[in-house]
C-alpha cells in the first residue's frame, strides 16, 4: 500500500510483538495453573501433583519468565518421577504392614475429601482415620482393634505421602519463583 509520500508501508494482520507477549502471559497463566492444580493433586488422588507442578515449571521456563537450568529442570523431573512412584508403593505397603486392606486406603481418600468441608482440625485430621476405620471395618476386619490398628496404618500412609508430595511441589514452586 502506498502511502502519501510514494513509498511502500507493510500491512501486518498480526504483530509479531503483540502475540508473543500474548503467548507468554498464555504460558504464565497455564503454568500457576499447573502448580495449583499440582498442590490439589497432593491432597486428592485422582490428580498427579508433583508432575503436574513439573508442568508448572516447563511452560513457567517456556514461557521466557524464568530461567532455569536445563539441570534443574532433569533433576526436578527424575525427582517427581521417583516421588509418584514412592507414593504409589508406599500405601499398599504401609496399609498391608499394619494389616489393613484396600478398604482402608480408599477410607482415608473418602475422608479426607469429606474432610475438606468441615472445620479445621477435626475435617481435613480425623476424617481421613474415620474413613480408613470405617472402610477396614466394611471391608471384613475381625475386631475393632485390628480395624483400628489398620486404619493407623492406612493414615500414616495416607499423610506421609501427602507429606512428600507436598515438599517436593512447594520444592518446584520456590525454584520457579526464584529464577523469575
Amino acid at each position: 500500500q502506498q502511502n502519501g509520500q510514494g513509498t511502500e508501508r507493510k500491512i501486518y494482520i498480526c504483530d509479531r510483538e503483540k502475540s508473543q507477549e500474548t503467548m507468554e502471559v498464555v504460558l504464565l497463566i497455564l503454568s500457576i495453573l499447573c502448580f495449583v492444580a499440582g498442590f490439589a493433586g497432593c491432597i486428592l488422588p485422582m490428580l498427579p501433583g508433583p508432575p503436574l507442578s513439573y508442568a508448572g515449571m516447563l511452560l513457567l521456563q517456556w514461557s521466557g519468565y524464568a530461567h532455569l537450568s536445563t539441570t534443574a529442570l532433569i533433576v526436578w523431573a527424575i525427582v517427581a518421577v521417583v516421588v509418584c512412584v514412592i507414593d504409589f508403593f508406599l500405601t499398599p505397603w504401609m496399609t498391608r504392614r499394619f494389616g489393613g486392606s484396600n478398604g482402608g486406603s480408599w477410607g482415608a481418600v473418602v475422608g479426607l475429601v469429606v474432610g475438606m468441608f468441615l472445620p479445621w482440625p477435626a475435617g481435613p485430621l480425623l476424617c481421613p482415620f474415620i474413613g480408613a476405620l470405617i472402610g477396614e471395618l466394611i471391608m471384613g476386619a475381625r475386631d475393632l482393634k485390628r480395624a483400628t490398628h489398620a486404619a493407623w496404618g492406612s493414615f500414616l500412609s495416607f499423610f506421609a505421602g501427602t507429606g512428600m508430595k507436598l515438599l517436593v511441589c512447594g520444592g518446584m514452586m520456590g525454584a520457579a519463583l526464584c529464577s523469575l
